[in-house]
């Protein structure tokens, strides 16, 4: 992995060094309107954070890229992640502090890693799964060009009733 800079913004390979400025992101009560909840403790995190550093799944079949966003300030102002599958695909995720929200980061961070995983791992299409009443986030994927996904997409990606399921099949369009 490398790190991927988008104007003043940097995405930096998430390490479990990152734990302690991610927990306290990841303990901000705004974020978990729509779902999840907060680590139970640092330390937690800092031991998720270790076993990510493998970079993929146990059985080697799907690759986990997850970075942090860091500011002009040097803050870390959240993460974006990507698991991707065998078929090109990648499952897309992103959390920022509440702090940051309405300025743009979430999009061009997001934008950076989906040209990061474009050009250099081989991604051709996109996914996210978000809670239905999660207006923020839908706004964010359409803008970003993704459509709604098709029903038999929806089922393949395990969608719930209270959840949306969303595409992005020609990542390229938003680079031109």
């Amino acid at each position: 992995m490398r790190v991927v800079r988008t104007g003043d913004l940097s995405l930096e390979p998430q390490l479990t060094a990152h734990a302690a400025d991610m927990f306290e992101i990841l303990c901000d009560p705004a974020i978990y309107q729509f779902e999840n909840e907060p680590p139970s403790s640092l330390a937690w995190l800092a031991d998720r954070y270790l076993r990510l550093e493998s970079r993929q799944s146990a059985d080697g079949s799907q690759q986990w890229l997850n970075w942090v966003i860091r500011v002009p300030d040097g803050a870390v102002a959240g993460y974006v992640q990507a698991t991707i599958y065998p078929d090109a695909r990648a499952a897309i995720a992103y959390v920022l502090s509440s702090q940051y929200w309405g300025q743009g980061l979430a999009r061009r961070s997001v934008q950076a890693m989906i040209g990061e995983l474009a050009g250099h791992h081989g991604v051709r299409c996109f996914s996210a799964v978000l809670k239905r009443d999660n207006v923020r986030s839908s706004r964010l994927l359409q803008r970003l060009g993704f459509a709604p996904a098709t029903a038999r997409l929806c089922s393949e990606f395990g969608t719930e009733t209270d959840e949306l399921a969303y595409v992005l099949e020609r990542a390229e369009d938003l680079f031109e």
